[in-house]
């Protein structure tokens, strides 16, 4: 098969789809690996490496996109990208469908095979292509939402942590999975004052078990919502529903009455967001404000800290490039249920059932 991996060109993402070293595994196997020039170099891996490891550089991702078999990206395919794709080609990379009818709508006319990261299930029901990027992205929001919190950044001018004599940040966070529970560690570590949200009673008797005593734990209701909203310096959305559109939890109405220059981080973001008034936003311009509170809502969070983003993620994503390849998406998916749950649209129509309970088989 012949395997290519673009250059990303959405705003500031340094990852990369694919290493060296996978593209010398893909090479071993039999496999004809196209990469674009400079393609790896925000995560670390230059043109030369690329080549000693069997791959061919090319000059531009139209040639990748003209000759490849299966794309392996990261970031979805952006209008550009989505007007050079061709009927039959495997695209592998992160889509979120749910909240972007629009590169739904692309990916069902251009007639590709759209196989998600994000869907990807194990058997017992993980998400192993999401989890990397959602430890590091809740992660990653504590430093943010310190960072928007700086009275230079419109913030209330609090530190996080507080100091002898002063309380500390009030972190609210709504979802206890992989992102919330990673906020949470970082936020306690940090010694704010941190409540994490969730519907699951046994998730929270966990995270009360093993979570330091300055984190306290509610169960997510519109009361209990409301209350620690209205408390809240820095408020964490991290809420997933694998494959669909995250709920609205946060009002536009409430936002209104939070604290002037408190911070939002919408990790939810990527999947339609949990905060009413939330809205994509990029690294090169990461916020906005509304009613005098701070929206951090960047859509690709992990793409700023590439070297580390990229390892994680293709630790997680190459065993399923090299089966794909291997096998061809169709025996890959019958023997795997993995793979199958990744299968969104499949040359002109939708597959995924949360898709097509949302949008219809043709979208």
């Amino acid at each position: 098969m012949i395997i290519g991996t673009p250059k990303e060109i959405k705003n500031n993402e340094y990852r990369v789809g694919l290493l060296p070293v996978h593209c010398a595994a893909l090479a071993e196997a039999g496999h004809t690996v196209l990469v674009e020039s400079k393609a790896g170099e925000g995560s670390g891996a230059l043109d030369t490496d690329y080549r000693e490891a069997g791959a061919r550089v090319v000059s531009s991702a139209r040639e990748i996109y003209r000759r490849a078999q299966m794309i392996v990206k990261v970031k979805e395919p952006q209008p550009a990208e989505i007007s050079q794709l061709k009927p039959n080609q495997i695209v592998f990379t992160y889509f979120h469908f749910a909240a972007d009818r629009a590169l739904l709508k692309g990916a069902v006319n251009a007639g590709i095979v759209a196989i998600a990261y994000e869907t990807i299930q194990s058997p017992d029901g993980t998400l192993p292509l999401l989890t990397p990027m959602s430890e590091i992205a809740g992660r990653m929001a504590v430093h943010q939402g310190a960072k928007y919190l700086e009275e230079p950044m419109k913030g209330r001018g609090i530190l996080l942590a507080g100091v002898p004599g002063v309380a500390p940040a009030k972190v609210v966070i709504l979802g206890g999975g992989v992102v919330g529970f990673n906020a949470a560690k970082m936020a306690v570590g940090l010694g704010a004052d941190v409540t994490i949200l969730d519907v699951s009673l046994p998730r929270l008797r966990y995270l009360d078990d093993v979570m330091p005593k300055n984190l306290k734990t509610l169960m997510s209701n519109a009361y209990n919502i409301r209350e620690q909203v209205l408390q809240a310096d820095l408020l964490i959305g991290a809420v997933l529903v694998p494959g669909a559109k995250a709920p609205s939890l946060v009002s536009r109405s409430l936002v209104k009455q939070m604290k002037r220059g408190a911070v939002i981080v919408d990790v939810a973001i990527d999947q339609g967001g949990c905060i009413e008034t939330a809205r994509p936003t990029t690294h090169a311009k990461a916020t906005y404000l509304v009613n005098g509170v701070v929206h951090y809502c960047v859509t690709n969070m992990p793409g700023a800290v590439a070297r580390t983003s990229t390892l994680a993620l293709t630790n997680a994503t190459f065993p399923y490039v090299l089966e794909i390849a291997n096998k061809g998406y169709e025996r890959a998916a019958r023997e795997n249920a993995a793979i199958k749950a990744g299968l969104n649209v499949v040359t002109g129509t939708v597959v995924y059932p949360k898709l097509i309970a949302m949008f219809g088989r043709g979208s």
